[in-house]
């Protein structure tokens, strides 16, 4: 009896994979909500690695939080890592501080983050530049509760391909 339904289920997922994992190459595609698929045409000799990460910040925002008897601040500040396309997060709200990993997407030429202001106060958008130098918003860094960091992805993008 079981394997009746054994073997109708391996079937299944062998298709599945198979279909699943194709070897076709073509050119990344950057896709946009509003906009037509653009088509990028990748490099494909950014390294997997830097040479050297640099130790002062990349990118940086800071605000003064106000606070009569302390001079403190909200701060976001990015750095670089030994992997290309990742940057270590150094989050800070008056003594409060935490880290993340912020990872960019690989469009065949090397990564530009930047740091805005969000709309709220002790708010700030991390994003990037793309190959138009346009800024993309990616994670938005504030303060809730008046007290507690809290990081969430405002939108996700990847690589995929494109063949007509």
């Amino acid at each position: 009896m079981k394997l009746k339904t054994l073997v109708p289920t391996l079937l299944i997922y062998s298709v599945c994979f198979f279909c699943c994992h194709s070897n076709h190459q073509g050119d990344p595609v950057v896709t946009d909500s509003k906009d037509k698929p653009v088509v990028v045409n990748p490099v494909n000799n950014v390294p997997e690695f830097r040479q050297g990460a640099r130790k002062e910040a990349v990118a940086e925002y800071k605000e003064k939080t106000g606070n009569p008897l302390n001079d403190w601040y909200f701060s976001v500040k990015l750095y670089e890592t030994q992997k290309t396309f990742y940057y270590l997060m150094k989050l800070q709200f008056e003594e409060i501080k935490g880290e993340d990993t912020l990872k960019l997407p690989d469009f065949g030429f090397a990564p530009k983050p930047v740091i805005q202001k969000g709309k709220d106060k002790y708010s700030c958008i991390v994003g990037f530049m793309d190959n138009e130098n346009k800024f993309r918003e990616y994670k938005l860094v504030h303060v809730v509760g008046g007290n507690n960091l809290k990081v969430t992805t405002l939108k996700r993008y990847g690589v995929a391909t494109y063949q007509e």
